[in-house]
């Protein structure tokens, strides 16, 4: 088992939801945490009351990126937890909102880990936790946007993974299903399974503490999503459709 007492976090993406309460439960496990996000006043409140440190930052900015990074220093872990979600058709595709899903989403995790990972990996220490999403195994309708860039995601933990073995990095992922949050709260449709900030997040901090790569949940929602992959197309049609 991980131990995170002492040890040095960078938590991108929370000022709020599923972020704000995995930075309430790591440091109650003693994690040292520096907290980024776009809303400065929520990430000051927030850092004051964990006695963290608050670094603002826009994923979506390489200038700010590099400058927070440089700030940060040397880390023991980085958890990406940035999200940007519109439901979106694409007989109603709006541009500005797409790219700026690609943008935090996943963009924005490279521009991050861009600083983070070949420092960690020339000490031959260091965890990289990236969030993706049930949603990112299989196109879904209504997902213009998120449903890419959250497989995206995933990608990147896989090949960050295979190139990182016997380096002393470790990488996971955590693929979520719903999670009630402000994003969600844009659906119109029944959320299975919903989970709340503080359940997800206490799951995420499990699977962290673990030596497994990924996890998705909750179950058995999860199931359907990565057995979806092995479908033929005309029966992952008709249940996906």
């Amino acid at each position: 088992m991980r131990d995170l007492r002492g040890k040095r976090y960078w938590l991108i993406g929370a000022s709020e939801g599923l972020g704000a309460s995995l930075a309430r439960h790591m440091a109650k496990d003693g994690a040292q945490l520096v907290l980024s996000a776009r809303s400065p006043e929520k990430l000051r409140d927030l850092a004051d009351t964990l006695g963290a440190q608050a670094l603002p930052m826009d994923v979506s900015d390489a200038v700010s990126v590099s400058r927070a990074a440089e700030t940060v220093g040397e880390i023991d872990g980085v958890v990406y937890l940035a999200g940007a979600y519109w439901p979106m058709r694409a007989q109603a595709w709006q541009v500005d909102q797409s790219v700026a899903m690609a943008e935090v989403n996943f963009t924005g995790a490279l521009r991050v880990l861009g600083h983070v990972v070949p420092s960690m990996a020339a000490r031959g220490h260091g965890h990289v936790v990236l969030t993706g999403s049930l949603s990112g195994f299989v196109g879904l309708p209504g997902a213009i946007g998120y449903a890419a860039s959250k497989a995206a995601v995933m990608s990147l933990a896989e090949t960050l993974d295979l190139d990182l073995r016997n380096t002393g990095v470790d990488v996971q992922v955590v693929n979520p299903g719903f999670i009630r949050t402000r994003l969600t709260d844009k659906n119109t449709f029944a959320m299975r399974q919903i989970m709340e900030p503080a359940d997800a997040a206490q799951r995420m901090l499990n699977h962290m503490k673990t030596r497994r790569f990924a996890l998705s949940y909750p179950a058995p929602f999860a199931w359907v999503f990565r057995l979806a992959r092995f479908l033929p197309h005309g029966l992952y049609l008709r249940l996906f459709g």
